[in-house]
């Protein structure tokens, strides 16, 4: 928190030397002071107090304390310099010098505070603790190096603090920073005024800007509290200037000036000059400031904070954008408060006001007034540190205005938290609101949070003695209202369960709000039984927030007065946590305060695991999981709950895994009756739409706006499959646990989540595989088929083939049971491409250990799943159909009458020239023709589509009939001619038909004998003037749009066109003819023509 390099401020206090006079020779005081008066003259220093000056370290004397320390330690402590003057006519300089040597700070503790967001978790005054480099991860260690107050402590350790002096009650000295790979080596100059053992103020020449004391302030600071004999300590220099004659004084000046000339100069000069005028300001004065000479009576006395950059930070991080979660400052800012009010520190209160201030100044508010605007979760989340609310029907302020209104003058509560004995065991009110219990001990009635609010309000302001006290009182109060309302459901049970409809019995939830009820009274109890306890004397914050590596112990201490046989601080806190977590209340509105909850509660649960069950604690969740299970609506795992009551997943997954060991029959029914998730569900319960505002979101009136549902619904899968990994080898609870998946497990992946998991355990490395367990796996997976066959799924592909690896682990019947309800679970090409597929393969047969009947069986599955699924998506099955069934001959046979069926309506030429190649290679030729010549009938290539995909095919099938004989080439000829325009396509098949003689090639590689066909004879005739008619037309078409760029490319078009031409008898004519009726038609394209003049003639 240095000033950037100013200079310290003008001192208060007006020092002068009263009483001389005529009597007093130079140099020495007079034996009283007037009110006001400068420090007083010791005279000079005797034998004695130079042996005063001998100090000891600090905590190291070897004999007791003298009477001059210890009444000079009082005094450091509690009077302003200026009054002890006032109130002593003459003050010995060895006792001033015992009060200056301690008034400055003992403790590191403050030093820690104010030069770090977190105190130490040791104590650094002791050897090696402040040093030692704490136990978490590398990274967070070196975060915390990076902390002023340890870079002070490694500052200090090197060596670099030096010329330390200390006048009065100003503390200065250097401090080097060590050179740097990218820096120099720098000496900072650093200044620190105290007082009253508080730092006041400090500056130093590095100019760092922080809310925090710098290294160097720290390093300056540690040094004068661990090595207090080593600095050289003088009297206030107005002390020392009264010493001093005129001869001495005017040396002193123009040495001082000499030194500093080009600083000072102008500045000395300036004041000469007023001090000579008569009429002066100065001259109107009494005495002159002394910056060492210690605080007036005025001064408010109180640890020295820079204002200016607490607000700096508080706007820098409303100014930046995102959620709460980039407000980590924030928090440190308010966990800083809440240190500095647990040590009584003024500034605590200050630092929260100006927090305030800063917020209540920000533009935006009243512009979002204006406009109507909610306020952002960034804002929600500086309101929540401000103890506001964020529910919908009241402002921000609310609580801030309760807080106002709250007293602690009620008698009762006066009595609860001064003393252990308030008890009354003559009194017998027993209703709702009765001041004691049935065993006279004290209740506390108030709104929860509120009354949570007032025992953190004494934890933060450094009373936990008192919070602990009104901590047991509430939870005495809460567990007397748990069994009320225990009492009370039993009494209306069969009405509610008749109903079957619940009322929210808590709008306003214990656990996610903002002023954290559950966790304050959690906190309260456990910091009063730590084994290694600190909390009473005000500083557990320092030993547990430095990140040191101390593991926290609890144990269960002596029982309170007011506690049951066998209770403790520990039970207590646990059984707290267990009601607030399990407490019904309705899901808040916003993206806020829904993450609130889920990260609170997961807080919660996460301290609690903390916690070492034994016999005690284990009867406690015993008797808090029946009471919640049997309290109806007032718990979230009651019988009935309300519609958009928050889960209790996470909650009853903690509550299943520790009372698994103890108590099974319990754990399940708790984790059982959890796993419901009713917002879900899609009808909702008679009278379940009391918040109608709530229903906005991806399906009208079904879905509340719940923005962490993905959370919730992630939480429930792990209570599931945590569970399924207890239930292992019990069939009757495996089958428990599955029926509660399939009734409350609505996300299709969390399901197959949840299916993989099964498998997973089921079939571990290290036993034999659970068939239990994995049938479990497999009805999961086949419930997530069912699912998601009608609705797309990235994942579906996955899934399809895990299902099938599951049902082969089952068994052969499992793989059969698939392949015949088939239809139900997947579609047809999922079937036929991966189902069938894979159940046909080599592998699948080799890890079932299959004879031959079981692998006959399997087939024949697969061939019926095959043409079931080849009728009803043939386009899609047909060619797995046919690869299925090639083996069977009355399946195969059947497979290609499919294929024909549908080639006339459904089946597109791509399939069909696929299924045709798929034949040939099989072996028909004939059939892989028929095919050919029924995807031809589909296909229409136009005249500029020379780079279409389908022409290898029409070129394919051109030489499979070619390859057959002439009767098949002049069947499929006219076909071709029907469905081809383009010119080049046309040439290029004619040039192949020539090459040859057809059926040349036969079936078995034999050679046929026979001529060439004639280009004047039916078929290749008409092929002929097809290419010819194609090349014509695709001329005119080309000339239309042609642009000059294209004219070589288009001449090397008509050269192709003229050997087509001239394949025919007559093609020379034609040919020419052709060319004469382009250059009469296009003579205006006189460049083009030219060419072609050229080329052609």
């Amino acid at each position: 928190m240095a000033e950037r390099g100013q200079l310290p401020p003008p001192a208060k206090r007006l020092c002068c030397r009263p009483g001389y006079g005529s009597g007093c020779r130079p140099g020495q005081r007079a034996g009283g002071a007037g009110p006001g008066g400068g420090a007083l003259c010791a005279g000079p220093s005797s034998a004695a107090a130079a042996a005063a000056l001998g100090l000891l370290p600090l905590g190291k004397t070897q004999s007791p304390e003298s009477l001059l320390d210890i009444a000079a330690r009082k005094v450091a402590e509690k009077w302003p310099f200026q009054r002890v003057e006032e109130r002593f006519e003459r003050i010995p300089e060895p006792v001033q010098r015992r009060i200056v040597y301690w008034s400055f700070p003992r403790s590191e503790r403050e030093i820690c505070m104010y030069s770090s967001f977190n105190t130490g978790a040791e104590d650094p005054a002791a050897p090696g603790g402040a040093g030692a480099a704490p136990g978490g991860a590398a990274d967070a260690a070196a975060d915390e190096n990076r902390l002023p107050f340890r870079r002070g402590i490694a500052l200090l350790d090197g060596g670099c603090v030096d010329n330390v002096l200390q006048v009065g009650f100003h503390l200065s000295g250097t401090v080097t920073e060590p050179a740097m790979p990218s820096e120099p080596e720098t000496v900072c100059n650093v200044a620190i005024s105290f007082d009253r053992c508080k730092i006041t103020s400090v500056t130093c020449s590095c100019g760092n800007k922080d809310i925090f004391y710098c290294a160097h302030v720290v390093a300056l600071s540690l040094y004068r509290i661990r090595k207090p004999d080593q600095v050289k300590l003088h009297l206030p220099i107005s002390e020392t200037l009264f010493q001093m004659n005129r001869d001495q004084l005017q040396k002193f000046v123009q040495y001082l000036i000499t030194v500093h000339h080009t600083e000072v100069l102008p500045t000395a000069q300036k004041l000469a000059d007023e001090i000579l005028s008569q009429n002066s300001e100065i001259n109107q004065v009494h005495g002159a400031p002394d910056p060492t000479a210690g605080a007036s009576i005025d001064d408010e006395n109180c640890w020295h904070l820079d204002e200016e950059q607490v607000q700096e930070q508080v706007k820098l991080f409303l100014s930046q954008g995102g959620y709460h979660g980039s407000g980590k400052q924030l928090n440190l800012l308010f966990a800083k408060v809440r240190e500095m009010l647990k040590m009584r520190d003024s500034n605590g209160a200050r630092m929260l006001t100006l927090i305030t201030e800063q917020f209540m100044a920000d533009p935006r508010l009243s512009l979002w007034r204006q406009q109507g605007t909610a306020m952002t979760d960034k804002y929600r989340q500086l309101w929540d540190e401000l103890d506001s609310s964020n529910r919908p029907h009241r402002t921000v302020f609310t609580r801030a205005i309760e807080a106002c209104d709250l007293h602690w003058q009620d008698s009762h509560l006066q009595h609860i938290i001064s003393s252990d004995l308030y008890t009354n065991y003559c009194y017998h009110d027993d209703t709702e609101n009765s001041l004691f219990d049935s065993h006279g001990w004290p209740l506390w009635h108030e709104h929860v949070p509120t009354a949570c609010a007032r025992v953190d309000a004494l934890r933060s302001h450094g009373y936990p003695r008192e919070a602990l006290r009104l901590a047991i009182a509430i939870v005495n109060t809460l567990r007397r209202q748990q069994q009320k309302q225990l009492e009370m459901f039993r009494a209306q049970k069969k009405e509610l369960l008749h109903r079957g409809v619940t009322s929210v019995t808590n709008l306003e939830g214990w656990v996610g709000h903002p002023l954290d009820p559950i966790g304050t009274l959690f906190s309260s109890l456990m910091e009063a039984c730590r084994v290694d306890d600190e909390s009473f004397h005000g500083f557990s914050d320092f030993t547990e927030n430095m990140g040191q590596c101390k593991s926290l112990e609890y144990q269960h201490l002596p029982a309170h007065k007011f506690l049951e046989e066998g209770e403790s601080y520990l039970t207590l806190a646990v059984e707290v946590a267990l009601i607030g977590l399990g407490q019904q209340r309705i899901m808040p509105d916003g993206l806020y305060a829904q993450e609130k909850v889920c990260r609170n509660e997961e807080q919660l649960i996460s301290k609690l695991q903390e916690i070492e069950l034994d016999d005690t604690l284990v009867k406690i969740f015993r008797k808090q999981a029946v009471f919640l299970l049997e309290a109806g609506p007032y718990s979230g795992l009651g019988e009935v709950i309300h519609r958009e009551s928050v889960p209790m997943h996470t909650f009853a997954k903690y509550l299943f895994t520790s009372l698994l060991p103890h108590d099974a029959e319990l754990a399940y029914k708790t984790a059982l009756r959890a796993m419901r998730l009713l917002v879900l569900e899609s009808t909702a319960p008679s009278g379940d739409m009391s918040r109608p505002h709530h229903i906005a979101s991806v399906v009208p009136n079904r879905y509340p706006r719940w923005f962490t549902l993905s959370h919730i619904e992630s939480q429930q899968c792990e209570l599931a499959s945590t569970m399924l990994t207890a239930a292992k080898g019990d069939v009757q609870r495996l089958g428990t646990v599955l029926e509660s998946i399939q009734k409350n497990i609505h996300s299709s992946s969390h399901i197959f989540k949840l299916a993989q998991d099964a498998f997973k355990i089921a079939t571990l490395m290290d036993s034999l595989p659970d068939i239990t367990l994995l049938k479990v796996s497999l009805e999961l997976g086949l419930q997530v088929m069912r699912m998601t066959l009608s609705t797309l799924n990235w994942r579906r592909r996955e899934m399809v083939r895990w299902l099938v690896t599951c049902a082969t682990e089952v068994g052969v019947y499992a793989l059969d049971s698939i392949m015949q309800n088939w239809f139900t679970l997947f579609t047809p090409t999922e079937a036929t491409s991966i189902v069938a597929t894979t159940v046909m393969s080599n592998s699948t047969i080799v890890r079932l250990h299959l004879d031959c009947h079981q692998q006959e069986k399997l087939a024949g599955s697969a061939r019926t799943l095959a043409l079931q699924c080849a009728m009803k998506d043939p386009q899609n099955c047909a060619l797995s159909a046919l690869t299925l069934c090639e083996k069977d001959h009355i399946a195969f046979e059947t497979a290609y009458q499919i294929v024909l069926d549908a080639a006339t309506t459904g089946m597109s030429y791509s399939q069909l020239f696929t299924i045709a190649r798929y034949m040939e290679h099989r072996g028909y030729p004939m059939r892989a023709y028929k095919l050919a010549t029924l995807a031809m009938t589909h296909l229409n290539l136009s005249y500029n589509q020379d780079t279409h995909p389908a022409i290898n095919d029409v070129l394919w099938a051109c030489a499979l009939s070619h390859s057959l004989g002439k009767n098949e080439l002049a069947a499929i000829i006219p076909l071709v001619v029907k469905s081809v325009k383009c010119a080049t396509v046309l040439s290029d098949i004619l040039r192949r038909c020539t090459l040859t003689t057809p059926g040349m090639v036969g079936l078995h590689g034999r050679r046929n004998s026979g001529k060439l066909m004639s280009l004047d004879k039916a078929p290749l005739r008409q092929l002929l003037d097809a290419t010819i008619g194609a090349y014509i037309n695709t001329t005119h078409s080309r000339l239309t749009h042609i642009s000059p760029r294209h004219y070589s490319e288009f001449i090397e078009f008509l050269s192709k066109a003229r050997e087509t031409f001239l394949m025919a008898h007559d093609g020379h004519i034609q040919f020419t003819q052709f060319i004469d009726n382009l250059k009469q038609i296009y003579k205006g394209k006189k460049k083009l023509m030219m060419l072609v003049r050229e080329r052609f003639g």
